[in-house]
C-alpha cells in the first residue's frame, strides 16, 4: 500500500523536511512553535503518527529535552525553535550538548530569504553566534535556502552529530523555503562510523601496562553504548585495573563492580584524588579530561602529567589538545573498548593489592558524615537505591544538591544494558526537571530528578508539558531557601558578607498541583520512603519537596563550618 504522506511528485519542503526526520529514525521532537516554521509543523501534524511533536513551555527546557534524548539514545535529539528569541533561548541546551559530547540537531525557523541582512524581525546572524569551533556552541551550523538540498543537509547534520566527538549542529530554515515544492527525496538513515585504534598503538599500551606499578582508568564522555561498557568491563578485569568514572558519567562503569574507584568530579572522594595524583599510568577512555575531572587541572597537571597518560578518545581534534599525552589514540568508544577487551593480560600483576585498596577507599566514601538538621540525606538516597527500579533514569541540573546522589547513588548503567544518569557536565541549571520528562517519554522507564529550589525555578514550568504529554517523573525539590553552591563560596570568600543568594520561594507543592503534578511536602525522614513508594504507584508526576536544613551545605560540611574556617584563615 503506498503511504500517502510520503507523494511520489512534488511537495512542501517543510513536509520533505520532516519526512527526513522520520528517515532517520526520530520519534520524538521538541519545541516552542513559531510562525517562521508553521509548514514544518503542518509536515509533523502529517507524520504525528511517526514523530511525536512535544511542545514546550520555553526553548531552554526543549533544548535541554532534546539533548537528554541524545545522551539517552546515542543518536541526535531533535528540537526545534523560531528565530533569534528562540534559538538564543536554546543555546543553553546547544552549550551543553556541545561541552557534554552529546548528539543534537536544532532546527531554527528564520526570517524570509528576501528579507535577510535588513536587521529583519527577530533576526540574528547563527554562524556568528553559534560559532562552530573548539571554543564555540555548535560542531556545524548550516543555512539550507535551496529546499531541494534538505535531504544532503540533514543527513550531514546527523552524520556531523553523531561522527567522532559527538555534538550539536544547527540547521537554519528560511521561512519562504519552507513552504516552496520540491521533488527531493530523503536520504538513508545515518549511521556513526567507526574509528578503530592501530595495531601498533594497542600493543604501546600492553607494553606500558607491564610496566605499570599503580595504573589507574577514567572513563567518560560521549560515544559509550551498552556493549561498549560491557567491553571496558571485560577489559578491565582481566587487567585487574581500579577504574573511575568521569563527572557526571557514572554509569559508564558498574558502581558496585569490585573494581570502581568512585567518580572523579566536583566533591571527588580525596582519597581517590590522592590515588591519581600518586598513580603511575592514567589510562583516560573517552572524557576530554576537562576542568571538573581534572580538578582544575591539577589530578592530572597541564600540559605534561606527572603520571604516563594514554588518552583514547573519538576526536583527533581532542587528542594533545590540553594534555600532550604519552599515548594518544583516536577511537571511538565501541572500538576502543573492543580491541582492549582482547588484550593479552599476565596471570599475575603487581597491582592487585592497589587495585583492591582503591575500591575500598570508594567504599569507605559511602559512609556518610553526621550532619545537622531533621533531614538525612544519605538516608534518602539509599531509599532511592532500594526503591527505583535499576532501570530507572536519575537526571540532575547544576547545584550542590547533586552531591548526594553523585557520592551515595551507585549505577549499574550501561553494562546492565541502560544508560541511567543524565546530567549536565557544563553545569547548567535547569537540566533535570525537562531531562527526567523526555527520558520518561521516550524509554518509559522511570525517571527520577533531583533539584535545589533555585535549579527547579529555571525550568519547572516543564511539569506542565509533562502532564500534557503523558509524561511522569518524580523530582525531589531540596529547599534550603538559597542559591547554595555560591553561597558555600561566598562564605569561603567573603565570609558573613551574604548578598545575593537568598531566595524567595513559592509554594513548590501548590505549583506543583498547579501544573498537574501530585505534590507533597516532608520535614522529617522517615516521611520519605511512603512518599516516594506512592510517587511510584501514581500515574502521574510527583514532587516531593524536602525541607533541607539550610546548614547542610554539602556532603561533607556545613556553612559555619565554612565560615569558621574562612575566618580563622584571615
Amino acid at each position: 500500500m503506498t503511504d500517502s504522506r510520503s507523494p511520489d511528485g512534488p511537495q512542501l519542503a517543510g513536509h520533505l523536511l520532516v519526512e527526513c526526520l522520520v528517515a532517520q529514525g526520530v520519534t520524538h521532537a521538541f519545541g516552542v512553535p513559531g510562525e517562521s516554521y508553521l509548514c514544518v509543523l503542518d509536515g509533523l501534524h502529517r507524520w504525528r503518527d511517526d514523530i511525536r511533536f512535544i511542545v514546550n513551555r520555553q526553548e531552554g527546557g526543549a533544548a535541554f529535552m532534546a539533548e537528554a534524548v541524545g545522551k539517552l539514545t546515542g543518536r541526535p535529539g531533535v528540537c526545534f525553535v523560531t528565530r533569534g528569541p528562540g534559538a538564543t533561548n536554546a543555546s543553553i541546551g546547544v552549550h551543553t550538548a556541545f561541552q557534554d559530547s552529546t548528539p543534537m540537531v536544532l532546527f531554527v525557523g528564520d526570517v524570509a530569504a528576501v528579507q535577510r541582512d535588513r536587521e529583519a524581525f527577530q533576526e540574528v546572524e547563527y554562524t556568528s553566534f553559534f560559532g562552530p569551533s573548539t571554543k564555540g556552541m555548535a560542531k556545524r551550523v548550516e543555512r539550507i535556502d535551496d529546499p531541494d538540498r534538505i535531504p544532503e543537509y540533514v543527513a550531514r547534520a546527523f552524520a556531523t552529530a553523531m561522527n567522532g566527538r559527538p555534538g550539536p549542529v544547527v540547521l537554519v530554515l528560511p521561512e519562504d523555503m519552507l513552504t516552496r515544492m520540491t521533488a527531493a527525496r530523503p536520504l538513508a538513515r545515518v549511521e556513526p562510523a567507526e574509528a578503530w585504534s592501530d595495531p601498533g598503538s594497542l600493543r604501546r599500551l600492553r607494553e606500558m601496562l607491564l610496566a605499570a606499578q599503580r595504573p589507574i582508568a577514567i572513563v567518560g564522555g560521549g560515544g559509550w553504548t551498552p556493549q561498549a561498557a560491557q567491553a571496558l568491563q571485560r577489559f578491565a578485569e582481566n587487567w585487574k585495573l581500579p577504574v573511575g568514572n568521569a563527572f557526571r558519567f557514572q554509569d559508564t562503569f558498574d558502581n558496585h563492580h569490585p573494581l570502581y574507584a568512585g567518580d572523579v568530579g566536583i566533591g571527588i572522594n580525596p582519597r581517590l584524588a590522592a590515588r591519581i595524583r600518586e598513580s603511575d599510568l592514567v589510562l583516560a577512555i573517552g572524557p576530554r579530561l576537562g576542568e571538573m575531572t581534572t580538578g582544575g587541572y591539577t589530578l592530572l597537571e597541564a600540559p605534561r602529567p606527572k603520571q604516563k597518560l594514554v588518552h583514547i578518545h573519538a576526536s583527533a581534534e581532542e587528542l594533545h589538545r590540553v594534555y600532550q599525552a604519552d599515548l594518544a589514540i583516536n577511537a571511538t568508544m565501541n572500538a576502543a573498548a573492543r580491541s582492549l577487551e582482547v588484550l593479552t593480560a599476565p596471570p599475575e600483576l603487581p597491582w592487585q593489592g592497589w587495585a583492591a585498596d582503591v575500591h575500598a577507599d570508594y567504599e569507605a566514601n559511602l559512609v556518610p558524615q553526621k550532619l545537622p538538621g531533621d533531614i538525612d540525606m544519605p538516608a534518602i538516597v539509599a531509599t532511592l537505591q532500594k526503591h527505583l527500579p535499576p532501570d530507572a533514569v536519575v537526571t540532575n541540573g547544576a547545584g550542590n544538591f547533586a552531591s548526594w546522589v553523585h557520592r551515595f547513588f551507585r549505577h549499574h548503567g550501561l553494562a546492565k544494558g541502560h544508560k541511567t544518569q543524565l546530567a549536565p557536565t557544563v553545569g547548567a541549571m535547569g537540566y533535570g526537571v525537562p531531562a527526567g520528562i523526555a527520558a520518561n517519554l521516550v524509554s518509559g522507564r522511570t525517571a527520577f530528578t533531583i533539584a535545589g529550589d533555585g535549579d527547579f525555578l529555571m525550568n519547572g514550568q516543564e511539569l506542565a508539558t509533562a502532564a500534557q504529554f503523558g509524561g511522569k517523573s518524580i523530582v525531589v525539590v531540596l529547599n534550603n531557601g538559597m542559591y547554595g553552591t555560591i553561597r558555600m563560596h561566598q562564605e569561603r570568600e567573603y565570609p558573613q558578607n551574604v548578598h545575593g543568594t537568598d531566595l524567595a520561594n513559592p509554594d513548590f507543592v501548590g505549583l506543583a498541583r498547579a501544573y498537574g503534578y501530585a505534590g507533597v511536602r516532608i520535614t522529617a525522614t522517615a516521611q520519605f520512603e511512603p512518599e516516594l513508594l506512592a510517587a511510584l504507584e501514581r500515574t502521574q508526576g510527583t514532587l516531593i519537596e524536602v525541607m533541607l536544613d539550610p546548614e547542610v551545605i554539602s556532603t561533607r560540611g556545613t556553612l559555619a563550618a565554612i565560615r569558621e574556617n574562612a575566618l580563622k584563615a584571615r
